[in-house]
């Protein structure tokens, strides 16, 4: 009896982490390039947008490059794994960033800006049944991941989210992402276009993130170099 409970455990484990893998084929391509714009809201009303080009290869590695404002235009970001990096023109060597620090200010952090695929980060711990949606319970692997927890609402036709509270490793709320507007992007892409956030944290606060482009694409891997960092515009040629 004991040897069939098992059984059936391991196999709604492997159910679940497949259906991570599916919300990450969702969301990007496992190899390609995009464009996002990023604005934030201040309490008063204004807002500072950025337009950013990335190149994700794999489900550890990504660039982005800041194309607007012209103040930004020339920065480039590099993910490896749980290691982030700031190059800025004209100052030396990249600079060592974390997850939970934002290169854009607002509400959005590292992590949010070059998310990695979900299913690289996070284990399934849970999976609730909630009728025309499911509700998973996501734990990190490790203690570098930005977040402790995710609980992940999912569409169950289209697997792709809905909305993400994030908590710390002390159920604290830090913020929830509201995944909206579904848009074709071609090659079989089909996803929210649109990611607002808002956090008991940022009282007054919003942030959104906008999907322009998302295309497949292959990059070879020494695009994803501290060295090579300083070219992150060849990699729209």
């Amino acid at each position: 009896m004991k040897i069939i409970t098992f059984l059936i455990a391991f196999g709604l484990m492997l159910n679940a982490a497949n259906i991570l893998e599916e919300i990450d084929r969702k969301l990007t391509p496992v190899s390609a390039q995009m464009y996002k714009k990023l604005i934030n809201i201040e309490p008063d009303g204004s807002k500072k947008e950025f337009l950013l080009f990335q190149a994700k290869k794999d489900k550890d590695k990504m660039v982005s490059l800041f194309l607007e404002p012209d103040s930004e235009k020339g920065r480039a970001t590099l993910r490896l794994g749980d290691n982030m990096w700031l190059y800025i023109p004209n100052v030396g060597r990249p600079l060592r960033i974390t997850s939970m620090q934002s290169v854009v200010g607002g509400v959005f952090n590292n992590a949010d800006i070059m998310r990695l695929d979900f299913s690289t980060e996070y284990s399934v711990v849970k999976e609730e049944d909630k009728g025309d949606s499911l509700l998973l319970e996501l734990k990190a692997k490790n203690d570098t991941v930005s977040y402790d927890k995710l609980l992940m609402q999912v569409n169950k036709k289209t697997l792709s989210p809905i909305q993400i509270e994030c908590y710390t490793s002390t159920k604290m709320l830090i913020k929830t992402l509201y995944y909206k507007k579904p848009k074709d992007f071609g090659d079989g892409i089909i996803r929210p276009s649109i990611v607002e956030t808002s956090s008991p944290m940022y009282k007054g606060y919003k942030s959104i993130m906008i999907y322009g482009k998302i295309t497949p694409k292959e990059f070879a891997d020494e695009a994803f170099t501290l060295d090579n960092l300083e070219n992150a515009s060849d990699l729209r040629h």
